[in-house]
């Protein structure tokens, strides 16, 4: 099957293969191809360029893009959007004046999700959660990472994976599975750490890698949640049976997780809302993605990440929708990308390159996503006649895209 995409006002992201991140300065370029044209084989990218280069292409399908922009599908690397129920109770808590911790403290927050999972079935949570992700699909996301983390139980969180393995294999989408296990202390070990530590280490651990549900191994590292030394313990362990390390750091204090994540070769650090400058200084010439969660900070009137200070310090970036019930009931990545212009005062070529190939490297899964490159997925945005690509993030409120292409396929 063919596709030919012509006419198309501007092509974004235009990679060659060995083009995995962009970092500092870099982050600034956004290579594109105006009036160009695109050829998709099946799911491949197999050819684009300028439309005064156009080759006689007999296919299957013309698509004609006048007025159009088209972009690589957004790489959305942090979300827990298998979930079960809704957590509105708490969001009108903090209108009223309660913390993120006070809620936590309370019994609400990831205790309150991970009660709500226990007790529905997997089926019924496979139905909440397909809906979720066919809506970030027709959003533009064409890549996803979902974490478990809201079972707590070796019963709960094999439930969570089982669900996104199911996904997996019913939606076109890439979807990358990470078990966090560590992402809060149940209560019944509230006095227990290291039992807990140990049920995820010993038992955990190997029932899910056993079975094939992870790509990755994840810990909150946060005063309240898990000390660097027990993240460090958990990812030890991952790592022994082949799970990558992606570590929550630094939402709300700087408690030296970043190193930690650093020395165990972890694939990102997420959250960074809280930076100091030997964190910093600390990611510089490492292969770690830095990612960040805007959408995170505007639901919580946290601080955001300072992207400014860590592009100019080289490093790279990478955007994420953290989509949960608790502090960011959204993955539009859309929002994602205008809030990090609006908030973070991110370029929109830099909040581009953050949540295309960025995004796709801080999943593993840059070599065949996150570009505009031959070879490469046939995941695109194809985006509503636009004077140029600064109307995405400048008319936020705006849907402002036509068609998505997931795999080769227009989606319904």
């Amino acid at each position: 099957m063919k596709t030919l995409l012509i006419n198309i006002k501007e092509l974004l992201q235009v990679r060659d293969a060995s083009v995995l991140k962009v970092s500092g300065d870099a982050m600034a370029v956004l290579p594109s191809i105006k009036n160009a044209y695109l050829l998709i084989e099946n799911d491949w990218i197999a050819d684009f360029g300028s439309m005064n280069d156009l080759p006689k292409i007999n296919a299957d399908k013309i698509m004609d893009a006048t007025g159009k922009i088209v972009l690589p599908s957004w790489c959305d690397s942090h979300t827990h959007l298998v979930y079960a129920g809704h957590r509105e109770q708490e969001f009108v808590d903090r209108i009223n004046g309660l913390s993120y911790e006070e809620i936590a403290h309370r019994g609400g927050g990831i205790l309150n999700s991970a009660q709500l999972l226990n007790e529905t079935s997997e089926d019924e949570i496979y139905d909440q959660s397909k809906v979720r992700l066919e809506e970030i699909m027709r959003l533009g996301t064409g890549a996803v990472e979902i974490k478990s983390g809201y079972g707590l139980t070796v019963d709960g969180e094999l439930k969570m994976l089982l669900i996104i393995n199911r996904l997996s294999q019913n939606y076109p989408i890439t979807i990358k599975a990470t078990f966090l296990g560590a992402h809060a202390f149940p209560l019944e070990y509230a006095n227990n750490r290291q039992g807990y530590i140990d049920l995820i280490i010993n038992t955990m651990i190997p029932k899910i890698t056993q079975n094939q549900l992870a790509d990755f191994i994840d810990v909150f590292c946060e005063k309240g949640y898990f000390t660097v030394e027990e993240t460090e313990q958990i990812m030890e362990a991952g790592i022994k049976f082949g799970l990558k390390p992606k570590i929550h750091v630094n939402q709300f204090n700087s408690i030296g997780g970043i190193s930690a994540g650093i020395k165990h070769n972890a694939l990102s650090v997420d959250h960074l809302e809280v930076m100091t400058a030997e964190d910093i200084e600390a990611l510089k010439k490492t292969n770690t993605m830095p990612v960040a969660l805007p959408s995170c900070s505007y639901f919580l009137g946290i601080p955001y990440t300072p992207a400014r200070e860590m592009i100019a310090a080289g490093l790279p970036l990478a955007l994420a929708s953290d989509f949960n019930p608790g502090s960011t009931p959204s993955g539009n990545m859309n929002f994602v990308v205008a809030t990090a212009c609006i908030q973070m005062k991110m370029t929109p070529e830099e909040a581009i390159n953050a949540a295309t190939i960025n995004g796709a490297y801080a999943m593993g899964i840059s070599d065949t996503h996150g570009s505009i490159t031959i070879g490469k997925k046939a995941n695109l945005i194809i985006t509503k006649p636009i004077s140029s690509f600064y109307q995405l993030p400048y008319s936020f409120g705006s849907n402002l895209i036509d068609s998505i292409i997931i795999e080769g396929e227009v989606l319904a």
